[in-house]
């Protein structure tokens, strides 16, 4: 079955386009300018199979150790007693049959952590499934011994913020994860130095439409602390703590008195004492 095609001519020749099954065909030089043999209906099977024919599944993902390709023995309201407790112990079987390691175990519980303080975070999920692929590395190069797994999955999303310019200070991070900033810092440690990780230093103003909605101040109170800090000259506040310096960047451009935020509010939010931030709005002023 063929039909003309309106509103497009042939590239080569100008000439009328025909479309002719999967192909759009030019009727005078005899160009194929296009064809389709993708089969974009539903994916069903040949044979009834209940109200949703459908026979594709979950993705796969890289936050689970077996990419989420294991089955599950679900549950169900509508068998009782003697068939309830067998289920029940097929699938206590079953969850430890899918742990063959300690590597897995591991793997688990790192991929759990991780996924927890991404969603906490309201972090994407390609920072997530980055953090999971980094600890699996650090496990592939043998880091874990003699220190913590809460720490390395702590550690491991923080690396992925960095190398994606995402701006999560070290507080945010340890404050949500289980680590503590020791074992945060060891892990964080032994990733930078035995991987070699791409962690370049963060510019200030990715922080800034952050603390400006935390801090309840407007687009125009942001867009002046941006330009504080370009007018800054980079060897100034260079090797300052970037979420202190755009801290001080909004703090030098409000006013108390107008609702602007305190010393130590804005310290607080950026995790540095009062006085780093004083240090380093006088440098931006100055």
């Amino acid at each position: 079955m063929s039909a003309t095609e309106t509103g497009r001519t042939c590239p080569e020749c100008a000439g009328t386009l025909r479309v002719d099954g999967t192909e759009t065909i030019c009727t005078q030089c005899g160009l194929v300018v296009d064809e389709d043999r993708i089969d974009r209906g539903p994916e069903w099977r040949n044979f009834e199979d209940g109200p949703d024919r459908r026979r594709t599944g979950a993705p796969l993902s890289r936050s689970r150790h077996d990419r989420g390709l294991s089955t599950e023995i679900g549950h169900s309201n509508r068998v009782t007693g003697r068939k309830r407790r067998r289920l029940s112990r097929m699938r206590t079987q079953h969850d430890r049959s899918k742990v063959r390691s300690t590597a897995e175990r591991n793997q688990i519980y790192g991929f759990t952590e991780i996924r927890r303080v991404t969603a906490a975070l309201s972090l994407p999920t390609d920072i997530r499934d980055q953090a999971c692929v980094l600890f699996e590395t650090a496990q592939d190069e043998s880091l874990f011994p003699g220190r913590s797994l809460e720490g390395f999955a702590a550690a491991a999303v923080y690396a992925v913020c960095r190398t994606n310019g995402l701006a999560r200070t070290t507080e945010e991070i340890t404050g949500t994860a289980k680590a503590s900033p020791e074992e945060f810092q060891a892990a964080y440690d032994a990733m930078n130095r035995e991987l070699e990780l791409p962690t370049g230093p963060i510019d200030p103003s990715e922080y800034l439409p952050r603390f400006a909605t935390e801090l309840g101040l407007g687009s125009d109170v942001e867009a002046a602390a941006r330009s504080l800090l370009d007018s800054t000259p980079q060897a100034e506040i260079g090797g300052r703590n970037p979420s202190g310096v755009a801290a001080a960047a909004l703090y030098a451009v409000t006013d108390v008195d107008e609702g602007g935020p305190t010393q130590v509010e804005a310290a607080e939010l950026a995790g540095v004492t009062p006085v780093t931030l004083r240090s380093a709005a006088r440098v931006l002023v100055d």
